[in-house]
């Protein structure tokens, strides 16, 4: 033993006293509480968001009291939104404040964030019943990113629609993520309710934009003669992830049959976005339950159920990948493909006209251990077909 401590000594000797890195203490982030002061809401700094945005500095958490807030709200600058429950951002007039980073078109958005990193917003729900929009322009939105990024979480958007005479305006998106001029917008939507929109629930669009849309309720308004709505949508060479959400109720309803339809509507969309997954979703009542109309896209293990007119899942492209989906009442095709070299495999398809369409012309196809019950045809190759696919941009 003595032995030891004198080995001990000598080197402590050698390499000097032992020194502890001191503990790194981190600042916690400065916090804003906006409401109107009551018992549920002691010592609001402010009554209204757009103040508490104005006045905080980048990091901050703004805590949203209880009640009805009737503005809209802009940020510029990283933040946190964290809202208790029973926080509604209603405005009573939803005016101008940006442009599409796509057309330049002017937009209205409930909720604008631009030009920044870092932005969350939870727990509030935006709702657009008394937006005051008059024509189809501007086009009108809840929550929109703009060269942007962070995280919507466990929020409510809903009513983001024009007035019933203008239910035909591609406008009313509850949830939109856009790039533009060489920006970035990197943002996940998740855990949120969204309905009761006019175009599109939640879509990522351009270059530079990538979305992960994981576990949301996304329901569309159901049979409605105004825009061919779309419940998730990526396009127009975003990337992204859409997996584990819930959407239904998609139907333009002059959409009949086959040659009847110039647009339809559909649950799940992407378009021209090479590369995005689509798992795990659970995808009803619509006119295409899935459809790609983009390369290499993975769609696997989905449940689409009730696609009127149309198809299950469509793949419009090449190296496209559609396995272990589960596919019941197709009034067309449990799967449709208009493309090369796509890989249709282990998907489980009951009650369809046919069971696999194949556009003549396709080559390398593979349509292989798949299980069909109650299919006319199983397998046929038609005439070929152009997308009618109904995107938002």
């Amino acid at each position: 033993m003595r032995q030891i401590f004198s080995s001990v000594a000598a080197l402590m000797l050698v390499l000097g006293p032992m020194t502890v890195a001191p503990q790194v203490a981190h600042a916690a982030a400065p916090v804003i509480v906006v409401g109107t002061q009551s018992a549920a809401c002691p010592d609001p700094q402010f009554s209204k968001i757009q103040e508490a945005v104005d006045h905080a500095s980048p990091g901050t958490v703004i805590r949203i009291c209880p009640g009805t807030y009737p503005e809209q709200v802009s940020i510029t600058i990283a933040l946190s939104l964290q809202g208790q429950n029973g926080v509604v951002i209603e405005p009573s007039h939803v005016g101008v404040n940006t442009m599409s980073t796509f057309s330049g078109a002017p937009l209205a958005a409930i909720i604008l964030v631009k030009d920044t990193t870092d932005v969350d917003i939870q727990g509030v729900i935006v709702d657009g019943a008394n937006n005051d929009i008059t024509a189809c322009g501007p086009d009108f939105i809840g929550i929109l990113y703009q060269n942007a990024s962070g995280e919507v979480k466990r929020v409510a958007v809903r009513n983001i629609k024009l007035s019933t005479t203008l239910n035909g305006c591609q406008s009313g998106n509850a949830i939109l993520v856009q790039s533009g001029s060489a920006g970035m917008s990197v943002v996940d939507v998740e855990d949120s309710s969204i309905h009761d929109y006019q175009k599109n629930g939640i879509t990522g669009n351009e270059i530079g934009t990538k979305v992960r849309i994981e576990n949301n309720v996304v329901t569309g308004v159901g049979p409605t003669t105004g825009a061919a709505q779309n419940g998730i949508q990526i396009g127009f060479g975003a990337d992204g992830s859409i997996s584990r959400n819930t959407v239904a109720n998609h139907i333009w309803s002059p959409c009949v049959s086959l040659e009847s339809c110039e647009n339809i509507a559909t649950d799940i969309l992407v378009f021209e976005s090479d590369g995005v997954s689509v798992e795990q979703n659970v995808a009803g009542f619509s006119q295409t339950g899935i459809d790609i109309v983009a390369n290499r896209a993975r769609v696997a293990q989905n449940q689409v159920f009730d696609t009127l007119t149309f198809d299950g899942i469509k793949l419009a492209g090449n190296d496209n990948a559609a396995t272990d989906n589960s596919i019941t009442h197709s009034d067309r095709a449990g799967v449709f493909i208009d493309g090369n070299n796509n890989n249709v495999r282990r998907n489980r398809i009951n009650e369809a006209a046919f069971g696999v369409l194949k556009v003549a012309g396709s080559t390398g196809n593979i349509i292989f251990f798949n299980n069909f019950s109650n299919a006319t045809v199983i397998v046929q190759d038609p005439a070929g077909q152009g997308s009618k696919a109904s995107p938002y941009r």
